[in-house]
């Protein structure tokens, strides 16, 4: 009897030291896995201040690398303990798996308004073309991008076709350039038109004069010769310089002997007996 209970105490002892160091060892790694974890994150928020990461999106990106880390902490941990995780770990990935299936759209336009938000291709203020629509960019969020269109329409354009589709982005340069394409009538004076538009150009301060102005003939067209007109602004001036300068062609060209010419068609009657 004696024997049996020193047996029974012996295994009880040594099962004690051996479960105990294990605890030890799980405590150690879990005491410094969160101490390092700590120290990593203090690191990853000075390099999102660093580079400029927007404001919103820190505390959303630090909380999924804090979830991250402290899982992979608490992972080990319980290994250490001695628990098999291989099956538990296959089944949270099959898990992750089904979820990201079913939400692979929601993920995609989550993923898109992460990455926008780290490049900036453009932001709240700037004028876009993208998706098909033109518009001030109101609000961008993770998910979607809220932009309002000249007539004050509400566009709600999802970030993941915005972020992996082309866009162009006309508030990233200073100045752009304008476009008229001038039509004069058959038999007038090019080089009268063409001194014409000079000065118009010249008389507007709001066109700038690096770079230079161009004027030249585009095309013969059937009804017309038409000049194309080339000239730089501010961007900020850009629709009241076209306007300004439409209204001015409409009004004086015909003061300047100048024709704007419209389409024709010449109508042959044969007179049959």
């Amino acid at each position: 009897m004696d024997l049996n209970l020193s047996n029974y105490t012996d295994t009880i002892y040594q099962m004690a030291i051996q479960f105990g160091t294990k605890i030890v060892a799980c405590v150690a790694v879990l005491v410094i896995g969160f101490w390092l974890i700590g120290s990593v994150m203090k690191m990853v928020k000075k390099g999102f201040e660093k580079r400029d990461i927007d404001a919103s999106l820190r505390p959303f990106l630090l909380g999924i690398i804090n979830s991250m880390l402290k899982a992979l902490i608490v992972i080990s941990a319980l290994s250490v303990l001695g628990i098999e995780m291989t099956s538990f770990i296959a089944i949270l990935g099959a898990a992750g798996l089904a979820v990201g299936m079913a939400l692979s759209g929601t993920l995609s336009n989550f993923a898109g308004g992460v990455m926008i938000l780290i490049f900036k291709p453009f932001k709240v203020g700037d004028v876009l073309e993208a998706q098909g629509y033109t518009g001030g960019v109101k609000e961008i969020g993770i998910f979607n991008t809220i932009m309002n269109t000249p007539d004050n329409k509400t566009i709600i354009i999802p970030n993941g076709g915005l972020a992996s589709g082309s866009m162009v982005n006309y508030s990233t340069e200073p100045t752009r350039r304008v476009d008229w394409t001038v039509g004069i009538g058959y038999g007038d004076d090019y080089d009268k038109a063409k001194s014409v538009m000079e000065k118009f150009i010249s008389e507007d301060a709001r066109i700038l004069k690096d770079p230079a102005h161009f004027i030249a003939l585009h095309t013969l067209a059937d009804s017309s010769v038409n000049l194309t007109v080339r000239a730089w602004v501010n961007a900020a001036d850009y629709w009241d310089v076209y306007f300004d300068m439409n209204e001015k062609i409409y009004k004086n060209f015909g003061q300047e002997g100048l024709n704007i010419p419209f389409p024709q068609m010449d109508v042959h009657l044969h007179k049959q007996d």
